[in-house]
């Protein structure tokens, strides 16, 4: 059995491809950090990672790191499909089979968490670039190959990243010839995925069960915040969405200070960490400036993936989740108040095309980093917070020493700029709505209470 399965993972994994991780002319294993600088043009970074930088009128440039150009996904060039279909012959004329070509895909799956990988990253990435069935069938081979890792033997993220899995059913094929035909697809896309910079251990490590984080409900600082964002998200009513928002970031505020706080004051051996954000398309250069905007207000830094279709981001674990949360608000609120506009502009016998979709995302991103940088700047001047400042500024050298270790080299490129004006100034118009000062502005704060 052992000896057909061989032929058939030869022929449609390996011939003629590069093994996973090698350099190849058209697969960079990076991404780009990019960020615009002028409505009508601007400069980026492309690279192995890089940072989003804050883009738009006025805003500045971003650097890249160190890596080649591609295209999406940048993989090793896929087997013929005649090999594809003589292996997926083999494997389904052979029921035997199925156990041990089971285990093999459980062990691709390992190899990429050794690379790097995620389980949300490679759901999203097929989702992307395969099809439904290769989605369910990943989503089936990540479930049945994590089933050996007790709770300590997960990373921090894992078990939520896990749970979101439950929502797919498992596919179920037509015939034999088809299944094989999936996941050999699916097999040879899993053996491709390079290596990429680690966000933290993979499960059943050493170092995991050093470093997971104990379980625990989350605050309820937290779960406020998410109530509120949710309500702000389903509201038709500006003015009550707005008056949501700033609660919710007034909270935000006062969980990450008073985490600082406890953190300097019990002496708690606390490091950044960091964090992958999904960054899809459409319009995933102004999404990746939002989420840098939005990360540097919470005093983390945002690394865009271009070709994989994420970013990375470094802070304190307070400070990810807040931004996290924010972020994803941020695009809800985004989407809804593109497709006002729309509407409004289509009443008005007016067309909008990519070019105002394109110019409305770039120029909420834009407002949205300008009005956090502005709300931002008198934290520093603010009184009453001696004990504070130094913790802040402490923690803002440990990420940036962080980030820079993570991704020493950056090079810089371009980004499309805007060139709708209708769209500039609904995007524009929509950020200033979200009333974000509140997020930046300090509270009076107790650090010996934890919410």
């Amino acid at each position: 059995m052992d000896s057909v399965i061989d032929k058939a993972f030869a022929t449609a994994l390996y011939e003629g491809a590069a093994p996973a991780g090698e350099d190849h002319e058209d697969s960079p294993d990076g991404a780009s950090r990019k960020g615009s600088q002028g409505r009508r043009g601007g400069r980026s970074s492309r690279g192995r990672e890089g940072r989003a930088g804050r883009g738009g009128r006025g805003g500045r440039g971003g650097r890249g790191g160190r890596g080649g150009g591609g295209g999406r996904g940048g993989y090793a060039a896929h087997a013929p499909d005649h090999a594809l279909d003589t292996a997926a012959s083999l494997i389904a004329a052979d029921p035997a089979a199925d156990a041990e070509v089971a285990r093999r895909g459980e062990e691709f799956v390992r190899r990429a968490w050794e690379r790097g990988w995620l389980p949300a990253d490679v759901l999203r990435l097929v989702r992307r670039d395969l099809d439904e069935e290769h989605v369910r069938l990943a989503a089936e081979l990540i479930r049945a190959e994590t089933r050996r890792y007790g709770p300590d033997d997960l990373p921090a993220r894992w078990p939520a990243q896990l749970a979101a899995l439950d929502g797919y059913e498992p596919w179920r094929a037509p015939d034999r010839f088809s299944r094989a035909t999936a996941l050999l697809t699916l097999y040879r896309y899993l053996l491709r995925l390079p290596p990429i910079e680690p966000v933290g251990p993979p499960p059943g490590s050493a170092r995991t069960r050093l470093t997971a984080a104990p379980a625990h409900d989350e605050p309820r600082a937290l779960t406020r915040v998410r109530a509120l964002l949710a309500k702000a998200e389903a509201t038709a009513y500006p003015p009550e969405a707005e008056a949501l928002t700033a609660k919710a970031q007034e909270l935000m505020a006062r969980y990450s200070v008073d985490e600082a706080l406890l953190a300097a004051r019990t002496h708690a051996a606390d490091a950044p960490g960091a964090c992958r954000v999904g960054v899809d398309a459409p319009y995933e250069t102004a999404k990746a400036i939002l989420l840098d905007a939005v990360a540097t207000a919470n005093r983390c830094r945002a690394v865009w993936n271009e070709p994989f279709a994420f970013s990375t981001l470094v802070g304190f674990e307070p400070d990810l989740e807040v931004a996290e949360l924010l972020y994803t608000s941020l695009l809800v609120q985004g989407a809804a108040a593109l497709a006002t506009a729309e509407a409004e502009q289509r009443a008005g016998g007016r067309r909008r095309t990519k070019t105002f979709r394109q110019a409305f995302w770039l120029a909420y991103a834009h407002r949205v980093g300008a009005r956090l940088e502005a709300a931002a700047a008198p934290v520093t001047h603010e009184g009453g917070h001696g004990a504070l400042l130094p913790v802040l500024a402490a923690r803002d050298v440990a990420v940036t020493d962080r980030a820079e270790r993570m991704f020493p080299e950056t090079t810089t490129t371009r980004v499309r700029g805007a060139h709708d004006g209708a769209g500039w100034a609904e995007g524009a118009a929509a950020a200033s709505g979200a009333n974000l000062h509140a997020r930046v502005r300090l509270p009076h704060t107790h650090p010996d209470r934890r919410e």
